[in-house]
């Protein structure tokens, strides 16, 4: 994933959205130790965190609530699994930013990405929105993210079954697993419209026609929810382990889980652990994020998909709360230390920047320093001062370090996210 492909960041008053203050609960079993579990989805709710947290802040926990407002997300929906099972699932705030129904636990999603380890996809012909697919490498001598990969699947499945794609994948994947509240169909049935989740910009408003239909249906197209979604991530989890082979052998599931190239298994992202490893994939289409989250041999995971184009910021902190109360192996925040610098200091840094072809503007006020660019989102981001040159974010793990010589304005500054470094350029 590029810098232009991750978080972005909103701010907006609740009742601005209108959002509810109340979460539609899912229809799921009653199980022993109820008020235990209550306990649990309630401190997950108010124990949202950014990935960086600034040392002993006080606001170190958050309200999803609260969270959902400043990253201007109108509804999410989350479904949690514990051993093996679907322990809980709720859904937030509303279908529409302009006012309309909440969203419950069977609201439609549109999942983007996730669509491509459910299924196999089509090719590069109108109506396609890409270029055509085209072999320009050896087969399996390098790694590369293939939307149009799974395009030529698409194409393959549908000529093999002779059968719609989205029909194919009903009987052969949706309808064995239940996953009643999910279709492939680009061509929303009537009552599917209108329960679906409307997708929303960066800005807050919603994508006109609520949202974008994509013929590449396998990369792109499924409309689920994340209950769905948690019993294909639970089938996967059993096939594994050799509990189940209603989809999937358990030869078959362990080559999806075994990296080839890269970070990618046949699917999902994988990460080795341990004992345990991580199956992974995010989704993005325009208005909407989504992602999923499974480990192996622990039975956890959960799914988290949103209707803005501003929900993975959301999502990462919501995943950090799950993270902390179920004792996930990742997702721990990183804590970062801030000193005290001159606030007059930020006057030499503040001024128009260029980095990665886009506008960064740096902006000094009220004795803070923030940073704002398209590739963050429409809203601009605190910077925390580790040095007088060196700062760090706290809604995703990079830093900036400026450069400043001779006491004078910064000519520049280095953005340093992982293992890379992109460079700003300090405009006149």
């Amino acid at each position: 994933m590029n810098l232009a492909q991750g978080r972005s960041w909103g701010l907006l008053a609740l009742s601005a959205l209108g959002l509810p203050a109340r979460a539609a609960a899912a229809a799921l079993p009653d199980t022993p130790g109820s008020d235990a579990l209550q306990a649990r989805i309630a401190r997950v709710e108010q124990g949202l965190s950014t990935p960086v947290a600034v040392k002993d802040s006080p606001h170190r926990r958050m309200a999803l609530a609260e969270r959902m407002a400043f990253h201007q997300v109108p509804a999410v929906s989350i479904a949690v699994i514990d051993h093996g099972r679907i322990a809980w699932a709720r859904a937030y705030g509303v279908l529409d930013a302009s006012g309309g129904r909440p969203a419950t636990t069977t609201t439609p999603f549109q999942s983007g990405s996730i669509s491509k380890p459910v299924s196999a996809i089509g090719d590069g012909a109108a109506p396609a929105n890409s270029e055509p697919v085209r072999v320009d490498t050896v087969p399996g001598t390098a790694w590369r993210y293939s939307g149009g990969g799974y395009s030529v699947v698409q194409l393959l499945v549908t000529e093999a079954s002779r059968l719609p794609f989205e029909d194919y994948m009903h009987d052969a994947v949706l309808a064995p697993l239940g996953m009643t509240r999910s279709t492939f169909a680009q061509t929303l049935p009537p009552a599917w419209r209108d329960a679906a989740a409307t997708a929303h910009r960066g800005d807050g408003r919603a994508v006109p026609g609520r949202w974008h239909v994509h013929p590449e249906a396998a990369a792109a197209g499924l409309w689920t929810t994340p209950t769905d979604l948690a019993r294909l991530v639970v089938e996967v989890q059993q096939a594994q382990a050799g509990r189940s082979d209603k989809l999937l052998s358990r030869a078959t599931a362990s080559v999806m889980l075994t990296r080839v190239l890269g970070e990618y298994g046949l699917g999902f992202f994988v990460e080795q652990l341990g004992a345990d490893s991580s199956f992974s994939h995010s989704g993005g289409t325009e208005g909407f994020r989504s992602r999923l989250y499974g480990y192996t041999r622990s039975g956890k995971g959960a799914v988290v998909m949103t209707n803005s184009a501003n929900g993975a910021a959301l999502i990462e902190e919501v995943l950090t709360s799950i993270a902390a109360e179920y004792g996930w192996p990742e997702f721990a925040v990183v804590e970062k230390a801030a000193v005290a610098v001159d606030a007059a200091a930020y006057g030499k840094l503040a001024g128009n920047y260029r980095l990665l072809d886009q506008p960064a503007h740096v902006v000094a006020e009220g004795g803070r320093l923030y940073v704002q660019s398209p590739l963050f989102g429409a809203r601009r981001m605190e910077l925390f001062p580790e040095s007088e040159t060196a700062y760090f974010m706290t809604a995703e793990d990079m830093s900036i370090r400026f450069d400043v010589k001779d006491g004078g304005g910064a000519s520049g500054f280095s953005l340093i996210r992982g293992a890379a470094t992109y460079p700003g350029t300090r405009q006149q």
